[in-house]
């Protein structure tokens, strides 16, 4: 129990002269104090306290070989804090300062992850996956052969398929709504444009069930090419996908399509 004791008041003792140092340091008007006691902080993963030294001393050090040290450290301690987008401000300095710094590739991925991490989900505003995009592609351009290609590449692909899955999203609520029309529409320019996604599949699925709903309930006299439009797009789904998950439900509206082709023909 003594020896517990005695355990506890060490430590005691180890914070209150760490406090005391870092006090010391707050409140002191030598810079390297401040820079050193920064880096004690930053090391012991105390990140609160090293970005505040940190702050305080960036502008004494802004251009000489410090600074390009306190840059990195600033970017990396608002990283492991999961702030962000504060990370990303001082790894955006180190590399415009520091162009030609041994940490000017690592602070580049930095930069551009901290804004995958603040990218949302897909369903919501969009504006820092597009910035992350942007600089993972600028990271890609100049460090494509670098350690951290991979995940770069990896990073990006995710982006894209979030943005993917929100133009897909809203293209199918088209089609949930019963406005088939704008689906197919919406439908045709998402395949257009992501002509490799992962939702492609179930885009084409989609399209044919907009066209089968469009033409099934059509004017009479609009609902022989209607149906013909569906027709095509089964066609097309098939084409791209033979064994589709899809397949049983296509194959329903096909019959119903083609029954009501025969129909058409035979009142003719």
């Amino acid at each position: 129990m003594l020896m517990k004791n005695y355990i506890i008041i060490g430590v005691l003792g180890v914070l209150l002269s760490s406090c005391n140092e870092y006090q010391k340091a707050i409140k002191s008007s030598d810079p390297a104090v401040r820079y050193a006691e920064a880096e004690k902080q930053y090391k012991a993963k105390r990140y609160k306290k090293a970005l505040r030294l940190f702050e305080l001393v960036a502008a004494d050090y802004a251009g000489r070989p410090e600074g390009e040290r306190i840059y990195f450290l600033q970017g990396d301690a608002y990283y492991q804090l999961g702030q962000y987008t504060l990370a990303t401000y001082p790894f955006e300095r180190l590399q415009k300062l520091y162009p030609r710094s041994d940490k000017a590739l690592e602070a580049a991925f930095l930069e551009a992850k901290s804004l995958y991490m603040e990218s949302p989900k897909y369903s919501v505003d969009q504006t820092y996956t597009n910035q992350a995009l942007e600089k993972l592609q600028l990271f890609l351009d100049k460090y494509g052969n670098s350690e951290y290609a991979k995940e770069a590449n990896e990073l990006t692909l995710d982006l894209l398929t979030r943005l993917q899955k929100k133009e897909f999203e809203i293209a199918k609520q088209y089609d949930l709504i019963r406005d088939y029309q704008a689906a197919m529409k919406s439908l045709d320019n998402f395949l257009l444009n992501n002509p490799g996604s992962v939702f492609r599949e179930e885009a084409l699925y989609t399209r044919l069930h907009s066209a089968y709903e469009w033409a099934i309930n059509s004017v009479e006299h609009k609902k022989e090419e209607r149906l013909q439009v569906a027709k095509e797009a089964y066609e097309t789904l098939m084409k791209a996908y033979p064994d589709t998950k899809f397949k049983k439900d296509a194959n329903t509206m096909l019959a119903k399509v083609n029954s009501s082709l025969k129909s058409i023909t035979q009142e003719k």
